[in-house]
């Protein structure tokens, strides 16, 4: 079996070194190998893909290496192959979720859609058509308390691994954001300068942007401020009008969303305080 192992430590000597003699004391074969020494902060980040002798379980790997974590002061963990189960959150677009849809019944997501879930009931058709539950969260200004937990309640239901925002167009609370810390992913159209509100790519046309782009990050309680985990940009000249910069934006949506939720579940992203490292 395959497993993956990701740690932060402060950076020193012969961290690498504690790694693969524990390893290959376990009896396994490394497969992939991936760090970054972060000079400004000081710390190192390692993303070590392996294979185990059966029955080695990720638990098993967790106990065994908790002494080596605690001599070097690392935050670490493994995970197994099994995928990632995703909750997709959407509104009435319905691109990103259409991308999503397609990656993974072509295998190519990295996780496994459980469920869709809606403040509206336009995209209904779309997850029922791809075999995939639609559970209906209406939310008001008054019942916004009662649909996070409900949301909150479908997370579990549902074991979901991963929220992912898909053009969710509503404002999660503090609370909530707080509570999703790590494990909820937003895309956010984004573009120099940023535009807010409504008909953001309008407003991009009235100004003549240059380039369109997206930006996938980690939800936090500062709206479409947190961590960074990818950004797709795009070229545009004078001659896009409104709606061609829409599909240019749409598209560059899509894409960064997708790689961000397959290096997610990949553990390809670490937290580097208000940024992140990524091993592609």
């Amino acid at each position: 079996m395959t497993f993956t192992l990701t740690l932060k430590c402060p950076e020193r000597s012969g961290i690498v070194h504690a790694v693969t003699t524990f390893l290959v004391g376990q009896g396994c074969d490394i497969v992939e190998h991936q760090q970054f020494d972060d000079d400004v902060r000081g710390s190192l980040f390692l993303r070590t893909s392996f294979t185990a002798p059966e029955p080695t379980t990720a638990d098993d790997l967790r106990r065994d290496f908790a002494p080596v974590a605690g001599d070097f002061g690392m935050e670490f963990g493994f995970a197994d192959g099994t995928p990632d189960r995703l909750l997709v959150m959407v509104s009435k677009f319905g691109h990103c979720l259409n991308d999503l849809l397609f990656r993974w019944r072509a295998g190519g997501l990295g996780a496994d859609i459980a469920v869709v879930v809606s403040n509206h009931e336009d995209l209904r058709p779309m997850a029922e058509a791809a075999g995939v539950p639609f559970e209906y969260v209406p939310v008001t200004p008054e019942t916004k308390p009662e649909a996070e937990q409900r949301l909150l309640d479908l997370v579990g239901e549902y074991q979901a691994d991963l929220v992912v925002l898909a053009r969710y167009m509503q404002v999660l609370s503090n609370e909530l954001c707080q509570k999703l810390e790590g494990r909820a992913i937003n895309i956010h159209h984004s573009f120099l300068p940023g535009f807010k509100g409504a008909k953001p790519y309008h407003q991009a046309y009235d100004r003549g942007v240059k380039y369109v782009g997206a930006t996938a990050h980690y939800v936090t309680p500062d709206l479409d401020e947190g961590p960074i985990i990818e950004q797709e940009v795009q070229r545009v000249d004078h001659t896009y009008s409104p709606r061609e910069l829409v599909t240019v934006g749409r598209d560059a949506e899509a894409l960064a969303l997708s790689r961000a939720v397959r290096w997610h579940c990949e553990r390809r992203v670490l937290l580097n305080g208000n940024s992140t490292v990524v091993f592609r």
